[in-house]
C-alpha cells in the first residue's frame, strides 16, 4: 500500500492505474475509520482493480472552527486499517494542500440547489456546500472511477449523485448499505461520544425504523407519527423524522404511495445522530385527508 500526500501524486497514481488498464475504486473518508468504512473498501475491492482511499477532514463543511478542531484524528490507526482492508493507495493531504488559501479568502464551494437546502442543510447552513466542494475536488482529482458512499448519510449520497449527474463527471456512484452494531445502532465516528445511557437512548433511531419495516404499510403521516413516538419513548431529542422521496428528498404527503425513505436526525448527549431506511407507504383514506386540514 502506498501513502501519498500531494494532489500531483494523487492524480498521477489514478492516471497510472488507468493506463495499466486497471479500474479505479474510490472511498472518500474523513478518517476515524470503522467497520462502515471497511464495508465501503470491501465493495471497492470486490468491484474494482485498484482501490484508492482518501483521508481528509474538510474544514469547509464545519459550522465553527471549534467543531473542526475537535474532530477526531486517528491517522496512524486509519492507515493500518486501510492496509488490513486491502487499499492500494491512501491519500492523506493537508488542509494547505487541498485548500491553499483557506483562512485567507473565501474558498470556492459547490451548491446543489434544493437537495442541500432541506433537512440537514436547513439546520446546518453551509454544510453541504462544503461537502459538495470537497467531493467535487476529490472526484476531479481521481478521474474516471467508481466511488463508494454509505447510505447512512442518505442526504449526502443524494447530493453526490446529483452533482455527478449535473456536472457530467466520469464517475459511477455506488451507495452501500448502512453497517450496524449488533444492537442495531448505525456505525458512526460520533458514537464514541455517547455515554452508556446515551447509547441505550440512541437505539431509538434504529428501533423507529424497525417499527416501520415490521408494521403493515402506513401512510406518510402515520409513519412519521410512529417514528416520533418511538424516538420519544427512548428520550431522543428529535430534529426531524420524515418520510421523503428517495431522489428529491421532498416530504411525502398523505396521498403519496410507493417506495420512499424514512430519514431521522436525533440528538443524544449533545451528539447529532443520523439514520434512515427504505419504507413503503400507502395513500391514506380520503377521510384522513380531510381530517388533516
Amino acid at each position: 500500500m502506498q501513502q501519498l500526500s500531494t494532489l500531483a501524486q494523487w492524480r498521477s497514481a489514478a492516471n497510472d492505474a488507468r493506463r495499466r488498464g486497471r479500474s479505479v475504486g474510490l472511498v472518500a473518508t474523513m478518517g476515524a475509520l470503522h467497520a462502515g468504512h471497511e464495508s465501503l473498501i470491501a465493495a471497492a475491492r470486490e468491484n474494482c482493480d485498484e482501490v484508492i482511499v482518501t483521508i481528509f477532514v474538510n474544514p469547509l463543511q464545519f459550522s465553527s472552527p471549534d467543531d473542526f478542531a475537535n474532530y477526531p484524528e486517528t491517522v496512524e490507526a486509519d492507515l493500518a486499517a486501510c492496509e488490513r482492508w486491502g487499499a492500494d493507495t491512501v491519500i492523506v493531504p493537508s488542509v494547505a494542500e487541498m485548500w491553499p488559501h483557506y483562512g485567507e479568502r473565501e474558498t470556492t464551494t459547490v451548491v446543489v440547489p434544493e437537495l442541500s437546502e432541506q433537512w440537514e442543510g436547513a439546520q446546518r447552513p453551509g454544510h453541504f456546500s462544503g461537502v459538495a466542494a470537497v467531493v467535487t475536488k476529490i472526484l476531479s482529482l481521481t478521474g474516471e472511477s467508481t466511488a463508494f458512499f454509505g447510505e447512512k448519510d442518505f442526504q449526502q449520497l443524494a447530493i453526490v449523485r446529483r452533482l455527478v449527474s449535473d456536472l457530467a463527471l466520469a464517475v459511477t456512484v455506488v451507495g452501500c448499505p448502512t453497517v450496524r452494531d449488533a444492537d442495531g445502532l448505525a456505525l458512526s465516528s460520533r458514537n464514541v461520544r455517547l455515554s452508556e445511557s446515551g447509547r441505550a437512548r440512541a437505539l431509538g433511531l434504529s428501533r423507529a425504523l424497525k417499527e416501520l419495516s415490521s408494521a403493515p404499510p402506513l401512510s406518510a403521516d402515520e409513519a412519521r407519527s410512529a417514528m416520533k413516538r418511538v424516538l420519544n419513548e427512548h428520550g431522543v431529542e428529535t430534529a426531524y423524522a420524515q418520510i421523503v422521496d428517495s431522489d428529491t428528498l421532498r416530504a411525502l404527503t398523505p396521498k403519496d404511495e410507493g417506495n420512499a425513505r424514512a430519514i431521522i436526525a436525533g440528538i443524544v448527549d449533545g451528539v447529532r445522530l443520523l439514520d434512515n431506511g427504505p419504507v413503503t407507504v400507502v395513500s391514506a383514506p380520503e377521510e384522513s385527508h380531510a381530517a388533516g386540514h
